[in-house]
């Protein structure tokens, strides 16, 4: 009889405790993946499954990350699975380091299994133009002006809009996320406007080819990329130790978004920067690329 006293307050507790539970996983629900908040929301079908194929140069590859996982690619494929509850995501990476708009276009048009990849992804992203920019600058690394960039500028979009008119060619209603350039030298050197100047003109040459295409997105990135991560200032305020240190010396001031091996490419934490402006972009757009074909 005695032990049966002690139990009843026990199993009372036990029984008070789990009212409270209930109550508060009523009143709190757990968060809904974006999923929800999208197409099924109106009633629409949506994908378990996509295919996301990336084109382009090194930031494609994903040259200067330290995990070795494919920079921004490997990243935005996490996010899609995780914020759209996925079952599985699809990766083919086809960045290549070094290659310019016209190697770029060449790959597309002449590789099988690039073109099969294409045309079954939902989702496509181009990195392109920092390799042209560059063939520009080593041209005319003694008489570097503005208007040096005019021309190639042109060829370069000649060359952008091949690109996307073969992958439209191959793939008619997959999202394209064609990303930006950007300034790698802006901490170190922001007094060099023409520099910037010239990565501005150059991405609004991108932009102004990628609108054309209403399915298409540029995404820019010049901003996160160039200025750091915001913990630095922009402008070399450190005072040198000795005066026989040189003046431009770049371990001066860091960008702490760049690889430290080439003070060019992104790092891991770049390229967290540039998932962030691609998902953005993903993101709104979702009502086209997550949506089932034949769902109304």
């Amino acid at each position: 009889m005695k032990n049966k006293k002690f139990f009843i307050p026990i199993f009372s507790v036990a029984a008070i405790a789990l009212i409270i539970f209930l109550v508060l996983q009523l009143s709190f629900p757990k968060a809904q993946p974006k999923l929800v908040d999208s197409a099924s929301a109106n009633d629409s079908k949506v994908k378990d499954h996509i295919h996301y194929t990336a084109v382009g140069d090194s930031l494609t590859e994903g040259v200067g990350d330290a995990t070795q996982n494919g920079g921004f690619v490997s990243l935005v494929a996490d996010d899609l699975q995780d914020d759209y509850a996925l079952s599985s995501v699809e990766v083919d990476n086809y960045g290549v380091a070094g290659e310019r708009s016209d190697q770029i276009l060449e790959r597309i048009k002449e590789d099988d299994k690039t073109q099969n990849d294409i045309a079954s992804s939902d989702l496509i992203t181009v990195t392109v133009g920092g390799n042209d920019i560059m063939k520009v600058i080593k041209r005319n690394i003694f008489g570097l002006s503005v208007d040096s960039f005019e021309g190639p500028l042109e060829k370069y979009q000649d060359n952008l809009s091949e690109i996307l008119e073969e992958t439209r060619s191959l793939n008619a209603d997959a999202g394209i996320y064609v990303l930006g350039v950007y300034n790698p030298f802006y901490v170190n050197f922001p007094e060099i406007e023409d520099m910037q100047t010239i990565i501005q003109n150059w991405d609004e040459g991108t932009k102004e080819i990628v609108e054309k295409d209403e399915n298409a997105y540029f995404v820019p990135i010049n901003e996160v990329i160039s200025q750091g991560t915001g913990d630095e200032a922009a402008l070399n305020t450190n005072k040198k130790s000795s005066s026989s240190e040189e003046d431009d010396d770049l371990n001066t001031v860091k960008n702490k978004a760049l690889y430290e091996e080439d003070n060019f490419h992104p790092n891991t934490t770049g390229y967290q920067l540039i998932t962030r402006e691609v998902m953005k972009n993903i993101d709104a757009t979702k009502d086209i690329w997550l949506k089932e074909e034949n769902a109304s």
